[in-house]
Order: structure tokens, then C-alpha cells, then sequence
């Protein structure tokens, strides 16, 4: 006698894949899309037959139960995947999966593979795309390499500057891109052969050049210089119709220091601004916080001893972390903090802070980044890792009250012998590193997660 099934039985489905047997449901199947052949075998009543790599199919399936990559993925290449899951149309979940920023594992980072550039000319500036995180522009001379998420396609296209010195993706396949000797900030659409869509000027001065770039969900932030130097500014134009919103950061006179890095902190709904200058009796700089909607600065660091040779925010850590240009130590301040206290006692130094000279510049050339839980030092050839140590409070917890923190260090490639690092850019499940004289991009991922480049 025939029992029927019952609803949990009629909802699994099993699929003979190159000999192999894999059962699924019919809601994983189904959200491979319509136009997908998995998602159509979960309506197939006869027998479902592929005549494809099992071994491929099971970490295509996982991807498709979980989202994440398995940890048996190690084992194949980035480009027998890529092809696979062209096949079943879901290209898109392997590249979510590969560029996910929970895939990224800070303390098991390995260099995966160098990207060769054409030309003679080293990286001036690099930037992550927006949306199928993973993938990297990368200016060169007057040339920007794109390389899509696999990092295996790649194109060139020729600007009008003779060097780039600011480099924003706003949107996929556009980008902002500036330089410190070539007036306007140009919006270049890659799909066009990079053609000049608009270039974006400071309204009241048309020579003006680009200093920093940056942007948040809404707006795109560019700071202006003046040809004479003499004046800048910070504009804020409307990220989907570059128009001008309004200004901030107005400097008018010769001592003015343009702001060179701008970051925004979402959590807080500030834009963060910063600049330095060096000069016979030392380097100065400011550290500036405006609220866009008020247009009102919420706080300012003025930097003159131990000033900043990078800065940069975490979100995650609520902090501000700057690199000393003359100490070259990793110092913090919390984000919680900056309304109040003395200038002087903002920053607390996260290494052996010791008694230094101000014709000291062991900082100079020093880059710093924050990404995930962690913060990223560059020193020399070297890179620091620091990461904050949880003592005593659980979860959140310790966000909530003003507390002296522990933060810890771990180094990574010092003392290899490589050329110094000029830039630190992370995206998706990758960390990217210029250095000096390099005409190539070094590509850092998780040895545990990563598939073979």
C-alpha cells in the first residue's frame, strides 16, 4: 500500500549530479532565479541528471545554503568556479561570497597574488569598487587599471592628468578622479572608455585643484584647493545628480591647510577632515569634525606636536587612530570623547610612547587604515596589526561607558626586505598594498578562506 508523502518529503528534491546524489530542498534551489536550470529542477518531477563536476556543485550548493564559501573551497581555482557558476546563473552568489567582508580574517592575511600593471609608472593612488566588493581601480601615470571581483579581468583607460592623485568608485563603473596639478574633479565612466562625463568644480574658483575625495550613501565630498594656494574648501555635491549642496571647511588665507583625507562616519552622521603641512619649525595639521546637515563642526584637533603623518576612523571601534609623524607610534582617541577634554590629552598612545625630539620623523610615510575590528599600520616595509583586547565587559558593553582601552599589536612582512609601502586599501575579503617603485598591486586574503588566484 502507498503512503503519501507528507509536505516535509515532497519538499526535498535530489539531483544526480555526474554520479553523485545530492539532496536539497526546493527553496535553496529556487533562489538561484528564475532564468537559473537549478532553480527550474526544483519543479522537474523526472529524473534530475546534470552531466557536470560534483565536487564544484557541492560548494556552489553550500553557497547557495549559507551565503559563505566552505572551507574545502581552498582546493579549486577562482576560475574553474567563475565558469561553473556561469553555467547555473549564480555568479552573483559566488561573487558575494568571495567578496564578503566576514570572510576576511585580519591575523591569517597571506599574499595571494600580484597584479602587474603596463607601463613604467608605480600606483599613486588605488581604490576598491562599490558594489561587487573585491575588485580595484588602480592609478598609474595618467592611466587607471580596473580589474573586476576576480581580478583576472582587467582594462586600461588614458585620463587627462599626468598623474592621479585622488581616486573614488561612486557608483559601479564611474569614477571621481583628481589631481593636485590639474584643475576639476572629473567623473570618468569607465563603460565609455573612460570618457569625461562632467568635471566638478569649486563654484567661485574654476582653477581650483583636487586635494581628497570621498563620500557616503547621499553625498560626494571634494576639497578644493586655489591655483594660488592662497584659499580651500571641502564641497558636498548630491552623489546621484552632482550638483553642489553646499560648503564646508572654508580656509582664506596663506596659513590655511587644505584637507587631503576625508571619511565618513555614518554611525555619527559626520564627515571627518584632516590635513597637515610641514614647514621649517615643524608639521601642523587639523583633525575636523562637521556635521553635513547643519553644517556646523562638531570638534577640531589641532595637531603641532607629534602631528599625525596618516589618520584615519573606525566605526566598529569607535575611535580615531593617527600614526605620529615624529614618534611613528599608533596613537587613539575615542569617538565618544571628542567634545571635551584638553587637545593635549585626546590622543592615547597605543605602543611604548617615549620621550621624542621634534626633528624626529620616524612616522613619515607611514600609512594607517581601519577595517572590520582591526587597524592597519604600515611601517617601512612592514605592516602592524592592531586589534582591541576585551577585558571584563561582554558583548557591546564596553561602548557604553569611557574606559581606558587595550589594544595589541601584531606585525606581519617586517624585516622582508621588500620596498616600502605607499598604500593600504581593503575590500570585500582582500587587502591591497602598494609600495615604492612597484609597478603592481600585492593581493592579501585569508589563507583558510580564499579560493586559488
Amino acid at each position: 500500500m502507498n503512503t503519501p508523502a507528507t509536505a516535509n518529503e515532497s519538499n526535498i528534491v535530489s539531483i544526480n549530479v555526474g554520479g553523485r546524489i545530492f539532496q536539497t530542498t526546493k527553496q535553496t534551489l529556487t533562489l538561484a532565479g528564475t532564468d537559473s536550470p537549478l532553480s527550474k529542477l526544483a519543479t522537474e518531477s523526472s529524473t534530475r541528471f546534470l552531466d557536470r563536476d560534483p565536487a564544484l556543485f557541492s560548494v556552489l550548493l553550500y553557497i547557495l545554503r549559507t551565503g559563505n564559501l566552505p572551507a574545502r573551497s581552498t582546493s579549486f581555482s577562482v576560475r574553474d568556479l567563475i565558469e561553473e557558476s556561469r553555467h547555473y546563473g549564480i555568479e552573483p552568489f559566488l561573487i558575494d561570497s568571495l567578496s564578503n567582508p566576514s570572510q576576511f580574517e585580519a591575523f591569517d592575511l597571506r599574499k595571494s597574488r600580484v597584479l602587474r600593471l603596463n607601463g613604467r609608472d608605480s600606483p599613486s593612488t588605488i581604490a576598491p569598487t562599490v558594489n561587487a566588493g573585491g575588485g580595484l581601480h588602480v592609478a598609474h601615470g595618467s592611466k587607471i587599471t580596473s580589474f573586476d571581483w576576480s581580478l583576472r579581468r582587467k582594462s586600461t583607460v588614458l585620463t587627462n592628468f599626468s598623474a592621479v592623485d585622488s581616486l573614488l568608485e561612486i557608483s559601479p563603473g564611474v569614477l571621481a578622479a583628481g589631481a593636485t596639478d590639474f584643475p576639476g574633479l572629473q567623473i570618468i565612466d569607465l563603460e565609455k572608455g573612460g570618457s569625461v562625463r562632467t568635471a566638478l568644480n569649486w563654484e567661485d574658483v574654476a582653477t581650483s585643484t583636487v586635494q581628497g575625495v570621498g563620500s557616503s550613501s547621499e553625498f560626494l565630498f571634494a576639497s578644493f584647493e586655489s591655483s594660488r594656494r592662497n584659499s580651500n574648501s571641502v564641497m558636498v555635491y548630491d552623489l546621484s545628480t552632482l550638483l553642489p549642496v553646499l560648503e564646508l571647511d572654508r580656509g582664506s588665507d596663506s596659513s590655511a591647510i587644505p584637507s587631503t583625507k576625508l571619511r565618513w562616519i555614518g554611525s555619527c552622521n559626520l564627515l571627518m577632515v584632516s590635513g597637515s603641512h610641514a614647514s621649517p619649525s615643524g608639521v601642523s595639521g587639523h583633525v575636523r569634525f562637521w556635521d553635513v546637515r547643519s553644517r556646523n563642526m562638531v570638534c577640531e584637533i589641532n595637531e603641532r606636536e607629534d602631528c599625525f603623518a596618516d589618520v584615519t576612523v573606525s566605526e566598529n571601534l569607535s575611535a580615531v587612530f593617527k600614526v605620529g609623524v615624529s614618534s611613528g607610534e599608533v596613537f587613539y582617541t575615542d569617538l565618544r570623547g571628542l567634545g571635551g577634554g584638553k587637545e593635549g590629552d585626546r590622543w592615547v598612545c597605543l605602543g611604548e610612547e617615549r620621550k621624542r625630539s621634534l626633528n624626529e620623523r620616524k612616522g613619515v610615510g607611514c600609512k594607517i587604515e581601519s577595517y572590520g575590528d582591526h587597524v592597519f599600520c604600515s611601517k617601512g616595509d612592514g605592516i602592524e596589526l592592531w586589534s582591541e583586547v576585551i577585558t571584563g565587559l561582554v558583548g557591546n558593553a564596553r561602548r557604553d561607558v569611557l574606559e581606558e582601552r587595550v589594544f595589541r599589536k601584531n606585525s606581519f612582512v617586517a624585516g622582508s626586505g621588500e620596498n616600502k609601502v605607499t598604500g593600504l586599501v581593503f575590500g570585500g575579503s582582500r587587502m591591497f598594498v602598494t609600495r615604492k617603485d612597484q609597478q603592481a598591486v600585492e593581493v592579501w586574503q585569508s589563507s583558510s578562506r580564499g579560493v586559488s588566484m
